[in-house]
């Protein structure tokens, strides 16, 4: 884009960079949900909410299986860094 391009943009310019904004927050927070060892670290809330009794086997089932789906889905894509941040 030219400089008259660049020109007629300028007050476009806080869209774009909210927009920049909104897509870098969007892909934190997909990385985050489906980090492996953050999804782990559910699995064991949710197995000792079970435990303790906070939580019902069907609900257990539930919240396991969309958890499972999750890991699946990040090992499936390769990203497996599993730092937890």
């Amino acid at each position: 884009m030219g400089l008259i391009g660049e020109v007629l943009m300028l007050p476009f310019a806080p869209v774009r960079g909210g927009a920049w904004a909104i897509r870098q927050v969007l892909h934190e927070a997909e990385r985050i949900y489906y980090d492996p060892a953050t999804v782990r670290a559910e699995l064991k809330r949710l197995e000792e909410q079970l435990e303790a009794g906070e939580i019902t086997e069907e609900e257990f089932d539930r919240r396991e299986d969309e958890l499972l789906d999750r890991l699946e889905t990040t090992m499936r894509s390769g990203d497996t860094t599993g730092n937890g941040t």
